[in-house]
């Protein structure tokens, strides 16, 4: 029996992981680039600042996804018998705690000056010899920022799926709420030209509650995935198909009576045992169990280290769909 697969993602899912990673670097260029665009024409606007703080706090899952690809594939060693993967987990958690963080700041920053009645100005500045209106130059750099967002986020958004990333996954919920943000700070600008001191706010709060609410979901899954929770698609919802269908697998055993996973995510894969009741006058029972765990790991990439286990009975509540 192989102890440990040096393997980690097949040569098709490892090009689209070298995409993801460049798509990252790129991520990192672009929050430099608008980060500095948005300090020089901050002003006094507080949607125009909540999304400064996002590019800023953005930075963190690139950098978080990016310090995990240099450890997720090495090698187990005495101290880490099960090797490198959950760095990919830890990633995830860090990237969660990130989205958390930006979207309950801005809603606190925000409601307090609804309730100190700030009225936030926005007065003229001189460029090229031209006087105008600093709204202007706002909205035109929140706009130029939105469209480079939406574009990381969608490719994310994909590669996340097919690599069962879920680093990637809020990394795109990020992207997300960075255009959503810069687009609330638009409304906001606009609200200040015309008038409206409150609209600012507002905007921001109502981003700010979504990117709450999407952070909270990232940050209880991660913290589950750290838990030893059953594993579950990269958008958290639901128990992943591949437990029930590995539970099949097993039984279409002729020699398997009864059958229960208990999996694990580490990354992006899945590790665990599988119990299995063989049936009476079952031989070679450890030459079946070897074959079984390799025909289990072969079904699908995500199934890295599987232990089959024979027991007489599988007693208690079922961890298996």
């Amino acid at each position: 029996m192989k102890v440990y697969n040096p393997v980690e993602l097949p040569p098709d899912l490892a090009k689209l992981h070298r995409r993801a990673v460049r798509l990252e670097w790129w991520t990192l260029a672009f929050f430099s680039v608008a980060i500095t665009m948005l300090a020089l024409t901050l002003g006094q606007s507080q949607a125009m600042k909540a999304a400064w703080i996002e590019d800023m706090l953005a930075l963190a899952p690139p950098i978080a996804f990016l310090v995990a690809n240099r450890y997720r594939d090495r090698h187990p060693n005495a101290r880490f018998p099960w090797g490198y993967h959950r760095s990919v987990s830890i990633a995830f958690l860090t990237a969660s705690v990130a989205l958390f963080g930006l979207g309950g700041y801005v809603v606190v920053e925000s409601v307090l000056k609804l309730v100190e009645r700030e009225r936030p100005p926005i007065g003229l500045v001189e460029l090229f010899g031209v006087r105008f209106w600093l709204g202007w130059l706002m909205i035109v750099v929140l706009a130029l920022t939105m469209v480079p967002a939406i574009l990381l986020g969608r490719a994310k958004q994909k590669l996340a799926g097919a690599l069962h990333d879920k680093v990637l996954h809020a990394d795109a919920e990020m992207n997300r709420a960075d255009w959503l943000t810069a687009g609330a700070a638009i409304v906001g600008v606009v609200g200040i030209g015309a008038g409206l001191w409150w609209t600012d706010a507002v905007a921001a709060v109502i981003i700010g509650a979504d990117i709450v609410r999407d952070g909270v979901r990232s940050l209880r899954a991660a913290v589950a995935n750290l838990m030893d929770s059953r594993p579950e698609p990269v958008d958290g919802k639901g128990s992943h198909p591949l437990i029930g269908e590995l539970r099949a697998a097993a039984l279409d055993q002729d020699w398997v009576a009864d059958v229960e996973l208990r999996l694990r995510e580490m990354g992006h894969v899945f590790a665990g045992e599988v119990l299995v009741v063989p049936r009476e006058g079952t031989d070679a029972l450890v030459d079946r169990c070897e074959k079984l765990g390799a025909h289990l790991r072969s079904y699908d990439w995500r199934v890295h280290d599987l232990v089959v286990c024979p027991v007489s009975a599988i007693d208690g509540a079922r961890n298996t769909p």
